[in-house]
């Protein structure tokens, strides 16, 4: 697994073997960001991100290294968290992130009350777990985290299908590849 663009570009980061991490794929992940900053290399400068269920944090730092000024790392594992402070601490990442060891729900309700909102928000739980896919969407659309312009991605497999709204969510488009799947949402009103 590597960075795939960006300042940190072919560095590689570490999973943990045996566990039930499923990074998203260098090829998928690629793909997202090419969507996101497709006909504008610029488009993620700056951008604030929430990265839920993350995992290895392959994403968030996908982000990091192409111009996100902050990306919040939400994991509810206490190694795949320790995972991504040790995969920040590799590349010398040192500000624009925090790492949240906690559930996503109850995160996004504490974003939320702070005052933090996103531009970007990345859902990847583990496959099994379809309903923490609803529960999250139905979350986040009635949720103050949600700007109107900001961009909700849910990546699942191909065989469970979130749905094309969940709430003031409503699916804008779908990109399947092999066997995932990335499904990108906005504000019914955007």
């Amino acid at each position: 697994m590597r960075v795939i663009a960006g300042k940190f570009r072919s560095r590689r980061l570490r999973s943990l073997p045996g566990l039930d991490l499923r990074p998203t794929a260098d090829r998928l992940r690629e793909t997202l960001f090419n969507v996101l900053t497709a006909g504008n290399p610029l488009a993620l400068e700056d951008t604030v991100w929430f990265d839920l269920y993350a995992g290895t944090g392959a994403v968030g730092i996908e982000a990091l290294s192409r111009g996100a000024s902050m990306v919040h790392f939400v994991e509810s594992s206490v190694q795949a968290a320790e995972l991504i402070k040790e995969n920040l601490s590799s590349l010398g990442i040192s500000t624009g992130f925090q790492i949240l060891k906690q559930d996503s729900i109850r995160t996004l309700r504490g974003l939320e009350s702070g005052g933090t909102a996103a531009d970007f928000i990345f859902l990847d739980p583990p496959y099994e777990m379809e309903e923490a896919y609803r529960q999250a969407l139905e979350t986040i659309s009635k949720s103050s985290v949600l700007k109107d312009e900001s961009i909700v991605i849910a990546e699942h497999q191909k065989k469970f299908e979130p749905g094309e709204a969940s709430g003031s969510l409503r699916r804008y488009r779908k990109l399947v590849q092999g066997d995932g799947v990335l499904s990108f949402y906005r504000l019914a009103s955007a």
